[in-house]
C-alpha cells in the first residue's frame, strides 16, 4: 500500500511539475498552450476590433463540439493538387498570399508580375523579421493554413465535395505567410495542442480560427473550444490600444 502511495504521488508531482512548465517562456517559446492562464502576450500585441471579438465569440458559441474523427484517409491531394488561382487573378494563391503579407516585394516581371522573387515579413508566428528569397531558401517562409487541412479532415471535411475543399485549401481568409520552422512544428495541431510562440498574435490567432471553422460548418473539440475561448478572453481591443497611447 505504502508503495502504491508513492507511486501515485510521484506521477502527481511529475503532473504539477508539467502543467507548471505551461506557465513559462521556455513553453511559450515552444508554442504550449497555457491552461493556467499565467502568461501574458509578449512582444507586438495585435489588437483587433470590437466588432471582431464579437463576431469570433458568436462563431465559438455555435461552433459543434465533437471528438476528433480518425485521421484514416487523410492526403493532402484531397483539397487539390497544390496552389490554385481561385480568384482568377493569374496567379496562384501562395504568391498572392506572399504578395498580401511581405513588404518591399519584388516579383518575376516574366511572369506578369505574380511570382514572388524577394520580400520582408513581420513574422506573426514569432514577431521577427524574416527575409524571403526565392529558390534554395523558398521553405524558410511558407504559407500556413490556420485552420490545419489535417484538422479539417478530421472535423467535417470528410464530408465535403472535392470542390469544396479547394475551396477551403485556397481560402485566403485561412492562410498567413509564416516563419517555415514555426509551420513544421504548428504541424495539424489545433488551438488545444499549440499556439504561435508570439503571446502578442494568439488572440488574432484563435479569432481566426474560430471565424473559419464557422464559415465552413466544421467542429472543435471540447479542450480546443476552451483553449479559443481563454484566448479570446486576452485579447486586446484596438479602442483600448488607442486610448492606452493618449
Amino acid at each position: 500500500m505504502n508503495r502504491l502511495v508513492t507511486v501515485v504521488a510521484t506521477v502527481a508531482s511529475v503532473l504539477l511539475a508539467a502543467l507548471l512548465l505551461t506557465a513559462t517562456d521556455t513553453a511559450a517559446e515552444l508554442g504550449l498552450p497555457d491552461p493556467l492562464g499565467a502568461r501574458e502576450p509578449t512582444g507586438t500585441v495585435v489588437g483587433v476590433t470590437a466588432q471582431e471579438l464579437a463576431d469570433a465569440r458568436a462563431a465559438l458559441a455555435v461552433l459543434p463540439v465533437k471528438g476528433r474523427a480518425p485521421r484514416t484517409g487523410y492526403e493532402r491531394e484531397h483539397f487539390g493538387d497544390g496552389w490554385v488561382d481561385v480568384d482568377r487573378n493569374g496567379c496562384d494563391t501562395r504568391n498572392d498570399v506572399l504578395s498580401r503579407d511581405l513588404v518591399d516585394v519584388t516579383t518575376d516581371p516574366t511572369t506578369g508580375g505574380c511570382v514572388v522573387l524577394t520580400g520582408r515579413l513581420l513574422d506573426p508566428f514569432s514577431d521577427e523579421e524574416l527575409a524571403f528569397e526565392r529558390g534554395e531558401r523558398s521553405a524558410d517562409v511558407q504559407v500556413d493554413h490556420v485552420v490545419a487541412l489535417s484538422d479539417a479532415w478530421q472535423k467535417g471535411a470528410q464530408q465535403w465535395s472535392a470542390e469544396q475543399r479547394v475551396a477551403f485549401a485556397n481560402d485566403p481568409a485561412n492562410l498567413l505567410a509564416v516563419d517555415g520552422d514555426l509551420n513544421q512544428l504548428k504541424g495539424a495541431s489545433d488551438a488545444a495542442t499549440w499556439l504561435p510562440p508570439h503571446r502578442g498574435f494568439r488572440c488574432r490567432y484563435v479569432l481566426t480560427q474560430a471565424t473559419v471553422k464557422a464559415a465552413y460548418g466544421l467542429w472543435v473539440t471540447a479542450a480546443e473550444r476552451d483553449a479559443i475561448d481563454r484566448e479570446l478572453d486576452r485579447c486586446v481591443v484596438v479602442d483600448d490600444l488607442l486610448e492606452g497611447a493618449r
